[in-house]
């Protein structure tokens, strides 16, 4: 048994190590090298070490026992994934272990993507610390708990949230069963609920990116240069609206960086004002890619902080209810960052995707040198 303990916190530590590989297909192209170069490590340790370990422990023990929990095992897995209420398996850090059929449904996540992320990433900002608390509760064995939440998605429906503590046959640690039904209407039907795929086909997603590369451009070679708060400016109305619903563009001055362009949706002006108050050194994610000129592309930010507080002491990631964020630094690379763009998505919205960061990577190439081009007479 202790052989099988061993096994299998090396296997969950794994699958964690296996989450952070594929947040970080974020990176810039040039770094991309380096995080296969980890991904082909981790497979290696799976051939090499994993494997043959999980070989040893499924032939120890008789075989007639062995072939029986393995059948019951089958079952229950099947079961788990065809009950047709949406549940979810996590532990007492909430982060996903499975998600069944009806789960993803209802959530309008993945199950592959949901899988080793904390399923509080999910839920909106002010239930997630109620939410860590119960579970850890149900997780250390004081009992079954319930209460309301709301998807981050679908801020507007309550979810009646019911936990209850699973111990998985041969394991440790004790696991948390979420069962997630309205709480004051029926379980809505896929066609309700905005999924992460997109009802557009590739073709006409790419094609709308062009439409958007070729939009840029011309705002760019249709006024001055060398100008870096009217690039932005004029840039910033390109993306507002068609691309983000808030863009944001702060300015790298000689000694600190200064905000110069806040666009926000219609029912947001309050929001947009403390915003664009805000100093940008104490945005962190302003910060770093300003330092480390690289780009951050947060899907459902789990730090409310990540881009500072308004004036009001508010998280601005939460009064905005942002989804997805793109946090982009200007530059020419090798040359110095001249500024930084951060783009917000917010409610049902789909969120940025890889293709889209890429797009808007060029796109902060040719923003940088507009920026930084001198100015024709």
């Amino acid at each position: 048994m202790a052989q099988t303990d061993e096994f299998g916190e090396e296997l969950a530590d794994f699958v964690r190590r296996v989450a952070e590989l594929k947040a970080a297909r974020s990176v810039p192209a040039d770094d991309l090298p380096t995080v296969l170069d980890a991904a082909i490590f981790e497979l290696d340790h799976v051939a090499g070490q994993l494997w043959p370990w999980y070989e040893s422990l499924s032939s120890t023990g008789p075989s007639g026992v062995a072939s029986v929990d393995r059948q019951e095992q089958q079952l229950l897995k099947a079961l788990f994934q065809r009950v047709p209420v949406p549940v979810a398996l996590v532990d007492r850090e909430t982060v996903v272990r499975r998600l069944n059929f009806a789960a993803t449904s209802f959530t309008g996540v993945r199950a592959g993507y949901a899988t080793g992320r904390p399923l509080t990433g999910f839920l909106a900002h002010a239930d997630r610390a109620a939410f860590r608390s119960q579970a850890a509760a149900v997780a250390r064995g004081d009992g079954d708990r319930s209460l309301t939440v709301h998807l981050q998605q679908q801020p507007a429906v309550p979810v009646r949230a019911t936990l209850t503590a699973l111990r998985p046959s041969g394991e440790p640690r004790t696991a948390v069963l979420v069962v997630l039904q309205p709480a004051d209407s029926r379980v809505p039907s896929p066609e309700r609920v905005p999924g992460p795929v997109p009802t557009l086909t590739e073709t006409t997603r790419h094609a709308a990116l062009m439409d958007l590369v070729d939009a840029m451009t011309t705002a760019l070679l249709s006024g001055p240069v060398g100008d870096p708060s009217g690039v932005l400016e004029r840039a910033a109305g390109v993306l507002h609206g068609r691309f983000a619903d808030w863009v944001v563009a702060d300015v790298a001055g000689a000694a600190r960086l200064s905000r110069t362009t806040v666009l926000a949706p219609t029912d947001s002006v309050e929001g947009a004002r403390g915003v664009a108050a805000q100093d940008p050194a104490a945005c962190p994610l302003v910060v770093e890619a300003a330092r480390g000129g690289s780009t951050a592309l947060p899907v459902r930010p789990e730090d409310p902080d990540a881009f500072g507080r308004d004036t009001s002491g508010a998280p601005i990631l939460v009064r905005a209810n942002v989804t997805s964020l793109l946090c982009v630094p200007l530059t020419t690379a090798p040359g110095p960052v001249q500024g930084v763009l951060t783009l917000f998505r917010s409610g049902a919205r789909r969120a940025f995707s890889m293709a889209e960061a890429q797009a808007m990577d060029m796109m902060s190439r040719h923003l940088a040198l507009a920026m930084s081009a001198p100015d024709m007479p």
